[in-house]
Protein backbone atom coordinates (compact mmCIF):
# COMPACT_ATOMS: atom_id res chain seq x y z
CA UNK A 1 0.00 0.00 0.00
CA UNK A 2 1.18 3.43 -0.97
CA UNK A 3 2.00 6.06 2.26
CA UNK A 4 -0.78 8.37 1.07
CA UNK A 5 -3.20 5.88 1.11
CA UNK A 6 -3.27 4.41 4.80
CA UNK A 7 -6.51 4.63 6.83
CA UNK A 8 -6.48 4.66 10.23
CA UNK A 9 -5.56 6.93 13.94
CA UNK A 10 -1.24 6.95 12.83
CA UNK A 11 -2.25 9.02 9.30
CA UNK A 12 -2.08 12.57 9.51
CA UNK A 13 -4.98 14.08 8.12
CA UNK A 14 -4.96 16.57 4.94
CA UNK A 15 -5.97 19.70 6.61
CA UNK A 16 -8.51 22.51 4.42
CA UNK A 17 -6.69 25.35 3.01
CA UNK A 18 -7.15 27.92 5.37
CA UNK A 19 -9.92 31.02 4.44
CA UNK A 20 -7.46 34.25 4.26
CA UNK A 21 -8.38 36.77 6.23
CA UNK A 22 -8.14 40.15 5.27
CA UNK A 23 -5.30 42.05 6.30
CA UNK A 24 -5.34 45.34 7.31
CA UNK A 25 -3.78 46.40 4.48
CA UNK A 26 -6.50 45.31 2.28
CA UNK A 27 -9.36 46.49 4.11
CA UNK A 28 -8.16 49.62 3.78
CA UNK A 29 -7.61 49.34 0.16
CA UNK A 30 -11.46 48.66 0.16
CA UNK A 31 -12.54 50.72 2.14
CA UNK A 32 -13.73 48.96 5.62
CA UNK A 33 -11.12 50.14 8.26
CA UNK A 34 -12.65 50.69 11.54
CA UNK A 35 -10.39 53.80 11.61
CA UNK A 36 -11.64 55.59 8.12
CA UNK A 37 -14.95 57.30 7.99
CA UNK A 38 -17.43 56.71 5.52
CA UNK A 39 -15.99 60.14 4.43
CA UNK A 40 -12.19 58.85 3.73
CA UNK A 41 -13.54 55.62 2.01
CA UNK A 42 -15.74 57.56 -0.73
CA UNK A 43 -12.01 59.21 -1.40
CA UNK A 44 -9.68 55.98 -1.78
CA UNK A 45 -9.38 54.80 -5.46
CA UNK A 46 -10.77 51.33 -4.65
CA UNK A 47 -14.16 51.97 -2.58
CA UNK A 48 -15.08 54.97 -4.56
CA UNK A 49 -16.48 53.28 -6.93
CA UNK A 50 -18.59 50.71 -5.15
CA UNK A 51 -20.10 52.78 -2.59
CA UNK A 52 -21.26 55.19 -5.13
CA UNK A 53 -23.33 52.50 -6.52
CA UNK A 54 -24.56 50.90 -3.15
CA UNK A 55 -22.39 47.55 -4.44
CA UNK A 56 -20.24 45.61 -2.14
CA UNK A 57 -16.54 44.84 -3.20
CA UNK A 58 -16.16 41.39 -4.65
CA UNK A 59 -14.76 40.45 -1.16
CA UNK A 60 -17.59 41.33 0.44
CA UNK A 61 -20.82 39.75 -2.07
CA UNK A 62 -23.22 37.49 -0.23
CA UNK A 63 -23.34 33.79 -1.07
CA UNK A 64 -20.70 30.99 -1.87
CA UNK A 65 -18.52 33.02 -4.43
CA UNK A 66 -21.13 31.94 -7.41
CA UNK A 67 -21.87 34.45 -9.78
CA UNK A 68 -25.54 34.89 -12.12
CA UNK A 69 -28.93 34.42 -10.67
CA UNK A 70 -30.04 33.67 -7.09
CA UNK A 71 -31.40 30.34 -6.99
CA UNK A 72 -35.19 30.29 -7.45
CA UNK A 73 -37.20 29.39 -4.48
CA UNK A 74 -39.50 26.22 -4.87
CA UNK A 75 -42.64 25.44 -2.82
CA UNK A 76 -42.32 23.01 -0.21
CA UNK A 77 -43.58 19.91 -1.35
CA UNK A 78 -45.33 17.52 1.04
CA UNK A 79 -47.02 14.21 0.94
CA UNK A 80 -50.56 13.88 -0.24
CA UNK A 81 -52.95 13.86 2.18
CA UNK A 82 -50.71 16.01 4.99
CA UNK A 83 -51.94 19.19 3.84
CA UNK A 84 -55.70 18.02 4.57
CA UNK A 85 -54.56 16.81 7.86
CA UNK A 86 -53.20 20.34 9.10
CA UNK A 87 -56.19 21.73 7.60
CA UNK A 88 -58.65 19.00 9.37
CA UNK A 89 -56.63 20.15 12.75
CA UNK A 90 -56.77 23.49 12.35
CA UNK A 91 -60.34 23.66 11.92
CA UNK A 92 -61.50 21.33 14.64
CA UNK A 93 -59.23 23.88 17.12
CA UNK A 94 -61.21 26.96 15.69
CA UNK A 95 -64.72 28.29 16.55
CA UNK A 96 -65.39 30.12 13.81
CA UNK A 97 -67.77 30.04 11.84
CA UNK A 98 -66.76 28.37 8.13
CA UNK A 99 -69.06 29.92 5.83
CA UNK A 100 -68.98 33.68 5.03
CA UNK A 101 -71.32 35.80 6.77
CA UNK A 102 -72.35 37.84 3.64
CA UNK A 103 -72.24 34.72 1.56
CA UNK A 104 -74.99 33.30 3.77
CA UNK A 105 -77.17 36.09 4.46
CA UNK A 106 -77.62 36.71 0.76
CA UNK A 107 -78.84 32.92 0.72
CA UNK A 108 -81.32 33.55 3.57
CA UNK A 109 -83.04 36.34 1.99
CA UNK A 110 -83.31 34.68 -1.31
CA UNK A 111 -85.04 32.06 0.10
CA UNK A 112 -86.86 34.33 1.99
CA UNK A 113 -88.29 36.05 -0.88
CA UNK A 114 -89.37 32.83 -1.96
CA UNK A 115 -91.30 31.98 0.74
CA UNK A 116 -92.80 35.31 1.50
CA UNK A 117 -95.91 35.77 -0.03
CA UNK A 118 -96.07 38.16 -3.00
CA UNK A 119 -97.70 41.39 -1.44
CA UNK A 120 -94.41 41.30 0.56
CA UNK A 121 -91.57 42.68 -1.60
CA UNK A 122 -88.80 42.58 0.74
CA UNK A 123 -88.21 40.54 4.46
CA UNK A 124 -86.11 42.29 7.22
CA UNK A 125 -83.81 40.06 8.93
CA UNK A 126 -82.36 40.92 11.90
CA UNK A 127 -78.57 40.44 12.45
CA UNK A 128 -78.88 38.08 15.22
CA UNK A 129 -81.43 36.31 13.49
CA UNK A 130 -78.92 35.23 10.30
CA UNK A 131 -76.41 34.76 12.95
CA UNK A 132 -78.23 31.83 14.56
CA UNK A 133 -79.50 30.71 11.59
CA UNK A 134 -75.86 30.27 10.49
CA UNK A 135 -74.97 28.48 13.83
CA UNK A 136 -77.77 25.82 13.38
CA UNK A 137 -76.92 25.55 9.96
CA UNK A 138 -73.43 24.70 10.59
CA UNK A 139 -73.87 22.38 12.75
CA UNK A 140 -76.38 20.18 10.96
CA UNK A 141 -73.82 20.17 7.99
CA UNK A 142 -70.74 19.17 10.71
CA UNK A 143 -73.31 16.52 11.83
CA UNK A 144 -74.28 15.21 8.43
CA UNK A 145 -70.70 15.14 7.19
CA UNK A 146 -69.87 13.19 10.28
CA UNK A 147 -72.43 10.75 10.05
CA UNK A 148 -72.05 10.04 6.51
CA UNK A 149 -68.23 9.73 6.62
CA UNK A 150 -68.94 7.25 9.22
CA UNK A 151 -71.14 5.31 6.70
CA UNK A 152 -68.38 5.24 4.29
CA UNK A 153 -66.15 3.95 6.60
CA UNK A 154 -68.90 0.73 7.35
CA UNK A 155 -68.44 0.09 3.94
CA UNK A 156 -64.50 0.17 3.82
CA UNK A 157 -64.04 3.25 1.58
CA UNK A 158 -62.12 6.56 2.44
CA UNK A 159 -64.13 8.58 -0.30
CA UNK A 160 -67.28 10.06 0.67
CA UNK A 161 -70.03 9.37 -1.88
CA UNK A 162 -73.53 11.05 -2.50
CA UNK A 163 -74.83 7.32 -1.22
CA UNK A 164 -73.04 7.76 2.05
CA UNK A 165 -75.18 11.20 2.67
CA UNK A 166 -77.81 9.88 1.64
CA UNK A 167 -77.85 7.18 3.93
CA UNK A 168 -76.72 9.21 7.19
CA UNK A 169 -79.63 11.62 5.99
CA UNK A 170 -82.01 8.32 6.80
CA UNK A 171 -80.57 6.80 9.39
CA UNK A 172 -80.09 9.43 11.43
CA UNK A 173 -83.76 11.30 10.57
CA UNK A 174 -82.90 13.94 8.97
CA UNK A 175 -85.59 13.17 6.28
CA UNK A 176 -89.19 12.22 6.55
CA UNK A 177 -89.69 10.10 3.38
CA UNK A 178 -87.78 7.70 2.59
CA UNK A 179 -89.06 7.56 -0.57
CA UNK A 180 -87.71 10.26 -2.15
CA UNK A 181 -83.60 9.71 -2.85
CA UNK A 182 -83.30 12.48 -5.39
CA UNK A 183 -82.57 14.80 -2.38
CA UNK A 184 -78.85 13.78 -2.59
Amino acid sequence: MPKGSQKGPGRPRKSEPKKKTPTRQSQQSLGTSETSSPADSRSSDDGTRYQATNQRPPAQRKGSGRTGPSPVQHKKHRRPGTVALLEIRKYQKSTDLLIRKLSFSRVVREIGMKIAPDRIRELRWQSMAISALQEAAEAYLVRLFEDSYLCCLHAKRVTLQPKDLWLARRIGGYIESTTNRDLF
